[in-house]
């Protein structure tokens, strides 16, 4: 046995994940740096079981993993036991290797959501939206389920989609009402927005945004980091409207996953692994 410690992310593409740039500079700045590392691998659903199979957990140090697409679901059958908030959403972002052998799994992006609208004083709204369907869709509705006091119009392209969605609010315990995504624009009435949408996606949401100013914008929170600011976003810091992003969340549910990872449950190192995290996005890592 060692008395390093490890931990990783894994996932398929994995070379632009700034998992690895956080999770070490929050070693850094406790000074757990010469025991504690952080890597990057990269695993396909398909590889997945063997990965697993093949770590020496207790003989190499690994304390957890972090998980991204596609593996957030495909873990959960490997696990021995899955968190209340990953079960909500179907999706495990974070495992964690106990000294018994066994391996549990749980959702960091839900609380990290809460966490960085929390740090923006965005704590409880009466009204909210979400753009897409996605994965990270269905952690902004269980992020929803916790802040916001009435229903949460979902903006998503096709029938199955919004069925998909209503479904999920209905186990949240969320009014998700489903909206056609040409109707998006709507989106700007409410007091918190989530965008899970790709890269350009919302777009012409900015062109519109831009082309017919509103007042008292909420809060908007688009998942993505890079680019940075997307179109939405400057459009709407533009107009004075509170804005969080993808790097918000990265180092919120990262911050809990290294608090899982090394037992230090009170470790603060949100400043640590945001100021690493700018720099990485400045350099292009």
């Amino acid at each position: 046995m060692t008395d390093s410690r490890r931990a990783a992310v894994l996932g398929s593409p994995i070379a632009h994940s700034l998992s690895p740039v956080l999770h070490n500079a929050g070693y850094e700045a406790l000074g757990l740096a010469e025991r504690w590392h952080y890597d990057r691998f990269e695993v396909d659903e398909a590889g997945l079981p063997d990965f697993l199979g093949t770590l020496d957990v207790a003989g190499e140090g690994w304390a957890g993993l972090s998980l991204t697409m596609p593996l957030k679901r495909a873990v959960i059958p490997l696990l021995d036991e899955v968190g209340q908030v990953a079960l909500a959403v179907d999706a495990v972002n974070t495992l964690v290797f106990h000294p018994d052998g066994r391996r549990t799994g749980d959702n960091t992006d839900v609380p990290g959501l809460v966490a960085a609208l929390r740090e923006r004083d965005v704590t409880r709204v009466r009204s909210a939206a979400v753009l897409g369907a996605g994965a990270t869709a269905s952690s902004a509705l269980a992020a929803l389920a916790q802040v916001c006091d009435g229903p949460v119009l979902a903006f998503v392209r096709g029938p199955e989609r919004a069925a998909q969605m209503r479904a999920l609010g209905e186990r949240l315990g969320v009014d998700v009402v489903p909206q056609e995504w040409d109707r998006a624009a709507e989106a700007f009435d409410a007091e918190l927005v989530v965008s899970t949408t790709p890269v350009g996606a919302t777009d012409s949401l900015a062109e519109a945004l831009s082309a017919a100013p509103r007042e008292g914008l909420g809060a908007l929170f688009d998942v993505l980091y890079h680019p940075w600011p997307t179109a939405l976003a400057a459009a709407w810091q533009q107009q004075g409207g509170v804005v969080l992003g993808g790097l918000d969340l990265l180092v919120h549910q990262a911050v809990l996953q290294f608090r899982m990872f090394t037992g230090l449950a009170d470790a603060d190192v949100v400043g640590a692994m945001r100021v690493a995290g700018e720099a990485a996005l400045s350099a292009g890592v």
